[in-house]
């Protein structure tokens, strides 16, 4: 079932095309981007993304454009309200994340901090 909370996460149209495009081959009905955010980095928390089957007991299960989403329910809070977007520049292409929660970053682009909290931090290296 869909939730019908206030939006924890939307995708731009990139993003969404982008997904499109790389699900379009999966067998499972249920393929769906898994965001979630785990402790680390340098500003103490990251970001991490992956396709999954079908989502967990644990999940709150988005449709945002048209795109399946599971968010687990410690990073709900830590992600409401969030835009990920598919950037392609010159220096690399990939998914980003737009955290209104995020009052601190770091140089690396993956790792922040909330307001709240801000997790164990670590040394920048991926």
């Amino acid at each position: 079932m869909i939730d019908a909370q206030p939006t924890i996460v939307s995708l731009t149209d990139a993003a969404a095309a982008k997904l499109a495009e790389l699900t379009k081959d999966e067998a499972s009905p249920e393929i769906g981007l898994r965001v979630y955010v785990y402790s680390g980095g340098c500003s103490g928390y990251k970001y991490g993304m992956m396709l999954e089957d079908q989502p967990t007991a644990d999940d709150s299960v988005l449709s945002a454009n048209g795109v399946r989403v599971y968010v687990d329910t410690n990073s709900v809070p830590l992600l409401q309200g969030s835009q990920i977007d598919y950037v392609d520049t010159l220096m690399g292409a990939g998914f980003t994340v737009n955290n209104p929660n995020a009052v601190t970053g770091c140089g690396c682009g993956s790792s922040f901090r909330t307001a709240d909290d801000a997790g164990q931090a670590r040394s920048c290296a991926h």
